[in-house]
């Protein structure tokens, strides 16, 4: 009896326990709780390790006051000249100051707020008018100990964005929410005022894990176990989907634009963002970085991302820099005996040469002194360079007269041999796609599916196809790629009806079908692009269901503009939108705010004008554009190697009536890219109109001859060819026959 005695209390016990612990699981916080901000003081308290491995970090000294104990920089009244323009730092009283060329163009000293970075440069920042934080132009060489620009072009004047006083140096806009912890701009339109806000100066613990208050509620309550519905009340960074942490590293360490706000670590990236894609002014064509991209982008092309690689499989979250030196850092997982060999590199051991990341992440210099390295991650392709002009880490080292790129790629292939130049290289099918080549429209299709690149270069793919081509395969492959179930795929393929301006019923009837199915997509970064893309066409034609989804998508789009209320672009794209939905007055408010904001910005002007134009408000329409053309040439002659500003200076040139500047014009834009079938076409076109039909010949045949297949550009050379052989013949004196 005494035994069964002891079994039934054990058993109670047993189930007592169970039901305590069941209860206690079973208990949890209400849903919909939101957390809140509650400082690195408070994380501290528990993770104290963390907070010593995160004090000194880049993190940590992301931004800071400019105090003795912050400032690095030489203020012991030194100067700095460049370009004419000579800046003066000095201290007083704990306090800096740097003289220099103000957005008057005088010479005036400004007070230094902030310290920004710590190395291997620091900058500084100064309060202007209405709130806005502008970085100076001074930048301070951390390892070299010596001031210099970090933009080191002579400099336009004040008028430039470049300049320090403008839009691309401000610290409200451009930099704020990657150096503080809970940033809102709090940008107020009527007045132009910025009125920011922050939890904590600085990358601070919130900024990567997301606000704690709720984790602090879960620990300090008396449960055993965390929260059913929470978790542990932060985002998931170490979850076995690495998404979770590269998404939540993302927003700071990519090269994106701002699409909407709220974004918390764990969340959607693509609710909040758009990622630029490989695209030609970013990278090179081949992929590797050449603006500075910040990682992210050019991460998504590697192996590695495709193979579950994140983030802190290299870098130590807390103290930001690589958990090893050398190639320990590699040989994590890639196996030392068979990489780390001088079978492998050939090079000695010691040297450059077999260092892993010389060869297969090789760094670009960004700011004069800030190695970045490429995190595509790739093999050396000097036959690349050979083929496409882009560089390539066995040239980086070896500069001699004699190690050319086709010495280096001869040197790839005695050693590797030459199964990597069996197929072509993504770079090659991109590059080859940007000129418009019929041969590589198969390849682009093909190329969009393909499981051997990351998901940027597949978009990618999917962008130049809807950019470039217009046949029946590629209006298959653009319906595919709406249908992906990769959201960058979606909208990169939305932008094949970017600008069609349908007419007919049936081409509003093909874009509606196409287009209005993604106003329901889950990923924001689409919906909202397929709204916008939609709202070229009246909204009669949509379903009441279909009108409602598309104005509460307009509704999040219009937001996410908002948001960034103080960039003179955004303006420029809600007036372009309003314009579409027939709503004028928004537009030309709109417009004019752009016009406002940025005075010396380009495109607000030519939008304007096309509105005034239907108005009949000619004076102004010449105006603008008069004001337009001045622009366009100030940008051409700070930029006389892109075709792309040629180009749209020829068009303005063109609807200012100034034909003979525009040949000019367009024909620079042609000189520079003489495979875009664009700029040849409109050079073409123009040509025709002018009626110089030996030059409007042979740019036509020069059209056919590049895209034989292409039905258009045959037709614009038999409607030249017919309208030159009907033309009257040039009266001139006849030449001498010598007799």
């Amino acid at each position: 009896m005494k035994r069964n005695k002891r079994v039934f209390i054990a058993i109670g016990v047993i189930l007592s326990t169970a039901s305590w612990l069941g209860a206690d699981w079973w208990s949890a916080l209400p849903a919909g709780k939101t957390g809140q901000f509650v400082g690195r003081q408070t994380c501290v308290e528990c993770h104290q390790k963390e907070g010593r491995q995160w004090t000194g970090s880049d993190h940590d000294l992301a931004m800071d006051l400019a105090t003795p104990e912050f400032v690095l920089g030489d203020f012991d009244n030194t100067q700095l000249e460049h370009h004419g323009i000579t800046s003066k730092m000095s201290h007083k009283g704990g306090q800096y100051f740097v003289e220099t060329e103000g957005p008057d163009g005088e010479l005036a000293k400004f007070h230094v707020d902030y310290v920004f970075g710590v190395r291997p440069l620091q900058q500084y920042l100064t309060k202007l008018d209405r709130g806005r934080y502008q970085v100076l132009p001074v930048t301070w060489d951390t390892e070299g100990e010596r001031w210099f620009y970090a933009n080191p072009d002579a400099p336009f004047g004040p008028d430039d964005p470049l300049h320090w006083t403008g839009s691309a140096q401000n610290w409200n806009h451009m930099c704020a929410d990657c150096h503080t912890t809970n940033f809102a701009k709090n940008y107020d339109l009527k007045t132009h005022t910025h009125h920011h806000t922050y939890s904590e100066m600085d990358v601070s613990c919130e900024a990567c894990h997301g606000p704690g208050s709720i984790h602090v509620e879960i620990a300090e309550s008396n449960s055993i176990f965390w929260d059913r519905r929470y978790g542990h009340g932060l985002a998931e960074l170490e979850h076995e989907n690495s998404k979770i942490q590269l998404e939540s590293c993302a927003p700071c360490h990519s090269h994106r634009r701002r699409l909407y706000p709220g974004f918390q670590p764990g969340d959607e990236f693509l609710d909040h963002y758009g990622l630029s894609l490989v695209e030609e002014h970013l990278y090179h064509d081949d992929g590797q970085i050449d603006e500075e991209v910040y990682v992210y982008g050019s991460f998504l092309q590697s192996l590695m991302y495709r193979k579950g690689v994140r983030c802190t499989n290299c870098h130590d979250p807390h103290t930001t820099r690589v958990k090893s030196q050398g190639n320990a850092l590699c040989t994590q997982c890639h196996n030392a005996a068979k990489f780390d060999n001088q079978k492998h590199h050939h090079h000695e051991f010691g040297t450059k040469g077999a260092l892993c990341v010389e060869c297969h992440m090789p760094s670009k210099k960004y700011m004069v002194v800030d190695p970045r390295r490429d995190h595509s991650i790739r093999v050396p392709r000097p036959d690349l360079t050979v083929k496409l002009g882009t560089p390539n880490a066995c040239n980086n080292c070896h500069t001699k007269p004699k190690e050319t790129a086709q010495w280096a790629a001869n040197q790839v292939v005695k050693w590797y041999g030459t199964k990597r130049l069996k197929k072509p290289h993504y770079g090659e099918i991109l590059a080859a796609g940007r000129t418009g080549s019929s041969r590589a429209e198969r390849q682009l299709i093909g190329l969009m599916t393909s499981q051997d690149v990351g998901p940027t270069v597949r978009a990618t793919a999917v962008s130049v196809l809807a950019t470039r081509y217009q046949s029946r395969d590629t209006e298959r492959a653009i319906r595919e790629a709406l249908t992906s179930s990769e959201p960058l795929m979606r909208a990169a393929a939305l932008r094949a009806f970017e600008g069609r301006n349908p007419e007919s019923p049936q081409q509003v009837s093909a874009l509606k079908s196409a287009v209005a199915p993604l106003l329901d997509d889950p990923v924001r970064l689409v919906r909202t692009e397929a709204a916008r893309v939609l709202a070229q066409i009246p909204t009669s034609v949509l379903k009441k269901s279909e009108r409602i989804q598309f104005n509460s998508v307009l509704e999040e789009y219009v937001t996410g503009l908002l948001t960034e209320g103080d960039q003179s672009g955004v303006h420029m794209s809600l007036g372009v939108l309003y314009d579409q939905l027939g709503k004028t007055d928004s537009a030309i408010k709109g417009l004019e705010t752009a016009i406002q904001l940025e005075p010396t910005a380009t495109g607000a002007r030519s939008n304007l004008a096309q509105i005034f134009e239907r108005q009949g408000r000619t004076e102004d329409v010449l105006k603008l554009r008069a004001e337009e053309v001045e622009l366009m040439k100030r940008n051409a002659r700070l930029l006389p190697d892109n075709a792309r500003i040629h180009y749209q200076l020829g068009l303005m040139l063109y609807l200012s009536k100034r034909e003979q500047e525009a040949v000019a014009s367009l024909s620079k834009a042609v000189e520079l890219e003489p495979n875009s079938s664009n700029y040849l076409l409109t050079l073409t076109l123009l040509y025709e109109k002018l009626q110089q039909w030996p030059k409007a010949l042979a740019s036509a045949r020069r059209l056919v001859q590049g895209e034989p297949q292409n039905a258009m550009f045959r037709q614009v050379l038999l409607k030249i060819e017919t309208a030159a052989s009907q033309a009257p013949k040039p009266i001139g004196p006849r030449k001498s026959t010598g007799q």
